[in-house]
């Protein structure tokens, strides 16, 4: 009840810089759903990093509403030697933020640092014969084995988007984040004007060259700067952070708190707005490096007990058209997802059941050490509920709690838990993300070169080849389905639901994209 009453009083904006009326009309002030932790987009997978590269970064292609690549900054591709030859040319005209032409030796660097970093480049990087410049504006990949989803890789839109950077910064090794920017995107980071914790700002690159091709849709289309200058503020309190969206404060709050979106719906100057269309599947990861959660039957062992509309319930309450249960590996409505193996979360729920099988792997009463970040309010909540369900089915669980940056960085500790690491952390990725075994980071069976867990499975690993190899859809939905038998047997992480979020923007902007809360193509009515 306290949070609901702070909305209507003043939302504590006070440390931001006051604008003229003139001004403001030229300014998007903007509450990103976290910090911008790092400003380089392959240090971790956090969305918020990840839109902030997008305002100031260009991938080679974009992806549409469909799923489907749209040329950015490639002008096209061409396509030889039974797939295995692909040459890739650059539109003629984007420019970096410093003046200078974007050209395929930068573009080739990117991509490299690229490789290691993300699920489909690792791949990629396996099947790679060669990368070479062909001239200024050409490059040509070639390939020891033919990688159908290359398009599919250098499109995506998050987890390690492939963004073209300099040269001269691209040569930096992906293990050491890059501590400047200068992008090609449609706005410029300003370096100077940032305050940790606390404030972003971005500014027009009036030097920006749209892609001609297609329309605004996720990462697709043209990415237009509509405002001279966007501040991002960063309110990690979520009743500070719809107060000062109700007072007009800010523009836009991109992930409205759950238990406040009937609330500012009802406010005459807000849309609540669902721009995000994919949905967000929440996950709980173990940390297979360590005891207890290193043994699959102990992993297999909460499965019984966890009840996936409980950990929904606790974000979004009883309304199901907010969120979904029984959802597997792959989310609902992708065209892998399937029934396969699901019984084991929609049968019915037994803490008993549970409590016999934990007691049957020996590993009952082990420690569990629960990052929780305590200023993510989703995040929180379930971590809160994930705890409590492992202390009821007989683990003695405790929560590490801290800021979202701090979590973020004891998540890449692979040491044992009393040594700084940790056993289960909460994750959440849009739906985008997990539709297929070549993106999914959490389905990585590569040990210590998977995503933080580090699960090792040379089985899933199999299968994912399999996959990329499959020639139509029906052959990739059938092993999509052995896929996810394995998972049940091996459970590398835990799903825990699919949900729908909400945005909110003062009456007056129009939102010229969808598909990502990315402030880009936004106007302020006149």
């Amino acid at each position: 009840m306290r949070r609901r009453a702070l909305i209507a009083g003043t939302s504590g904006l006070a440390a931001a810089p006051a604008l003229a009326q003139g001004a403001r009309a030229h300014t998007l002030r903007f509450i990103p759903q976290a910090d911008v932790t790092s400003i380089d987009p392959l240090s971790t997978t956090s969305y918020a990093v990840r839109n902030h590269a997008h305002l100031v970064f260009d991938t080679l292609y974009g992806i549409d509403i469909e799923g489907r690549p749209q040329p950015q900054l490639a002008a096209g591709h061409v396509v030889e030697d039974d797939g295995l030859r692909w040459t890739f040319t650059l539109r003629d005209g984007p420019t970096f933020h410093d003046g200078e032409k974007i050209r395929a030796s930068d573009a080739v660097a990117s991509i490299r640092r690229w490789l290691p970093r993300d699920t489909h480049g690792q791949t990629l990087a396996a099947r790679l014969d060669a990368i070479r410049v062909l001239d200024d504006r050409r490059f040509e990949i070639r390939l020891k084995r033919r990688f159908g989803a290359l398009l599919d890789a250098l499109a995506k839109s998050s987890s390690y988007p492939a963004f073209i950077m300099p040269e001269r910064f691209a040569d930096t090794p992906p293990t050491a984040p890059i501590t400047e920017i200068v992008g090609s995107g449609p706005y410029r980071f300003v370096a100077e004007e940032r305050r940790s914790g606390a404030l972003l700002v971005y500014r027009r690159f009036e030097g920006y060259s749209p892609t001609p091709a297609g329309t605004p849709s996720v990462t697709a289309g043209p990415k237009l700067a509509g405002f001279e200058r966007v501040e991002w503020h960063i309110i990690t309190d979520p009743s500070t952070a719809a107060a000062a969206l109700q007072a007009g404060e800010v523009d836009f709050y991109e992930s409205i708190a759950p238990d406040l979106q009937a609330r500012l719906s009802r406010q005459r100057d807000v849309v609540v707005d669902r721009i995000a269309t994919n949905g967000t599947v929440a996950m709980l990861r173990p940390n297979h490096l360590h005891p207890p959660f290193d043994d699959p039957a102990v992993r297999r062992a909460v499965l019984p007990a966890l009840s996936q509309a409980e950990f929904m319930q606790s974000i979004l309450g009883d309304d199901r058209g907010r969120w979904r249960d029984g959802v597997g590996p792959f989310p609902v409505g992708s065209p892998l997802a399937s029934d396969e193996g699901l019984a084991a979360l929609t049968s019915p729920r037994s803490l008993e059941r549970a409590r016999a099988a934990l007691a049957a792997t020996g590993r009952a009463g082990a420690r569990a050490v629960m990052l929780h970040a305590a200023d993510q309010v989703n995040n929180s909540a379930l971590t809160l509920v994930a705890t409590d369900l492992f202390r009821k089915i007989g683990l003695d669980a405790e929560n590490a709690t801290s800021d979202w940056g701090s979590m973020l960085q004891r998540r890449g500790n692979m040491n044992p838990p009393e040594r700084g690491g940790w056993n289960a952390v909460i994750v959440l990725f849009g739906g985008e993300d997990l539709a297929n075994p070549g993106g999914h980071p959490l389905l990585r069976g590569n040990g210590r070169d998977a995503w933080f867990g580090w699960p090792n499975s040379e089985r899933m690993e199999a299968l994912r080849d399999e996959w990329f190899d499959a020639p139509d859809l029906a052959a990739r939905q059938a092993i999509g389905r052995r896929i996810q038998a394995t998972f049940f047997e091996e459970v590398p992480y835990w799903p825990l639901g699919q949900f729908y979020g909400a945005s909110g923007y003062r009456r007056g902007l129009k939102i010229g994209r969808r598909g990502l809360s990315i402030p880009l193509n936004i106007t302020r009515e006149s």
